[in-house]
């Protein structure tokens, strides 16, 4: 474990994304709180730290921060956006607000660069404070557009002020990669085969050898890797799975999903409660409420059936849910750093505060292509771990306003339409998510002769890594007029189709 790093989270969004970057890179690395003490640092014995960026001014007095001289003494630094900030105002710098400040796409021109990049790089900026002054002993190495430093370099230290962990950064994983190899002198030995026998040594660990586990399954990638995992790793007697038919799945969703868990050989059981879920959501629009209310009945649900699962209740002591990261830093910072909430998650702060149950959650601080290199290893199917993602509140959050049985049926073959038509269209593997959003609007319309008052249908369709950022997908006009046109001649109750060309960030992928 000498080749691990660490990454001190100061309240970026991204943080945990700069640990996975690494470990696709095959380097061991964990993320921890800003304030980590430096005795634990000292004993976790990283070849390298990271800084993370964040949303703070150093300046400021409740500013978050670490002692980067203390840092020093352990291993080298590499410092990202705020982290490059805290370095130059620790060592002798000077950080101020700019008045031009740089978010989104730019180009640093290098002098020296970091690895094996290009003299002139296009990297994904979000700041507003620059280093005005770098600490004495430290070179400027890199500048951006507006001709701020971008890159500085020091005694066992590099910093730059944009974020290499992006996929919208040019060979930004070039920057970690040498800061790894070639500051800090660290060997590659971390892999898929590792990951998933760290998995399973930490699930069954915690778990113990007489428990039993009851599985959630949504039938998405992340609960059914957890569930394959836990399986293999507990067997399959000891790993009870429950897929529950919320009545917000997609067309013959239920019934595909079932036979698939049985062919891959989980010890799962179905559980029709969509009555339950209509009932519990009717009358709620506020997105947070749906995601606390299906969280809430998800608890209710598995607990109401542990006593017609064939193994004594009391000896069901833990549900395994497919939380990953992007849920969770959505949420909260799993970490305890300052990272801000987006939203709340129907597996994360859905729940409630008082279970019977305990967590276990193996793929919590990972992100969904890891998940599927470890789904990959363990042997689940193609067609299942290449599925879009498929939020575990299902319809619900993709109902703008109050979830109906109407609403489902229009939504529900709206999706189908696109779905199959991104298929038809060999278009659905490269698109990272497709999905329909049925909006709370009802416009005026033609049809027939006729005078129409229908709802409007959003269109969503990203490229993505990792699910961090994302860009939409850029249709050809035939195929948008295509699906419009197919979807307003088959999907009644829809009369307008429009298609979200909104990139994450500013927005989400999903629209709640």
């Amino acid at each position: 474990m000498k080749n691990r790093f660490l990454v001190l989270d100061f309240g970026s969004q991204l943080t945990q994304l700069i640990a996975r970057r690494l470990r696709e890179l095959n380097y061991y690395s964990e993320v921890h709180p800003c304030d980590y003490p430096i005795e634990k640092i000292r004993a976790f014995g990283p070849a390298g730290i990271i800084l993370s960026g964040g949303p703070s001014s150093v300046y400021e007095a409740q500013a978050p921060t670490a002692d980067v001289k203390e840092l020093l003494q352990v291993s080298p630094v590499l410092g990202i956006c705020y982290g490059m900030q805290l370095i130059a105002h620790q060592l002798g710098g000077v950080v101020e607000t700019s008045a031009h400040r740089e978010y989104g796409f730019n180009r640093v021109k290098w002098s020296a660069p970091f690895g094996d990049i290009p003299t002139e790089q296009k990297v994904w900026m979000s700041h507003g404070d620059i280093v005005r002054k770098v600490p004495p002993g430290f070179e400027v190495v890199g500048l951006s557009e507006g001709n701020h430093p971008a890159a500085m370099q020091g005694p066992r230290v590099w910093a730059v002020q944009f974020h290499p962990e992006v996929a919208h950064t040019e060979k930004g994983e070039q920057i970690l990669a040498s800061f790894a190899r070639d500051l800090c002198q660290a060997e590659a030995t971390w892999d898929p085969p590792h990951i998933a026998e760290h998995l399973m040594q930490v699930a069954g660990k915690l778990v113990g050898t007489e428990d039993h586990v009851l599985c959630a399954l949504s039938g998405g990638v992340d609960s059914s890797v957890v569930a394959t995992l836990l399986t293999k790793t507990l067997g399959a007697p000891r790993v009870h799975c429950v897929f529950v038919d919320t009545g917000l799945l997609r067309k013959n969703e239920y019934e595909t999903v079932m036979q698939t868990y049985k062919d891959v050989g989980l010890n799962v059981k179905g559980v029709d409660a969509s009555q339950k879920f209509l009932q519990g959501l009717a009358g709620i629009s506020d997105p947070e409420s749906k995601r606390k209310t299906i969280g809430r009945l998800f608890i209710d649900i598995f607990e109401e059936n542990l006593s017609q699962l064939p193994v004594a209740k009391e000896k069901i002591k833990w549900l395994a849910q497919g939380t990953l990261y992007p849920d969770v830093i959505e949420s909260f910072s799993a970490k305890g750093g300052p990272s801000q909430t987006i939203k709340s998650h129907h597996n994360v702060g859905g729940l409630p505060e008082k279970m019977k149950l305990k967590l276990v959650e193996p793929v919590r601080d990972l992100f969904k292509d890891e998940v599927r290199r470890i789904g990959a290893e363990l042997g689940l199917p193609q067609a299942m771990l290449w599925r879009h993602p498929f939020p575990g509140p299902g319809l619900a959050i993709r109902i703008m306003g109050e979830v109906t049985v109407e609403n489902l049926r229009i939504l529900r073959e709206a999706d189908h339409v696109f779905i199959s038509k991104l298929r038809e269209k060999n278009l659905y593997h490269k698109i990272w998510q497709a999905f329909c959003v049925l909006l709370p609007v009802k416009t005026v319309g033609v049809m027939g002769d006729g005078r129409t008052y229908d709802q409007v249908l959003a269109l969503r369709a990203v490229t993505s890594h990792d699910g961090m950022t994302a860009d939409w997908f850029p249709f050809e006009f035939d195929f948008l007029r295509e699906v419009s046109n197919e979807i307003t001649n088959k999907v009644k109750g829809i009369n307008r189709v429009v298609y979200d060309v909104t990139s994450k960030p500013p927005a989400t992928i999903e629209w709640e």
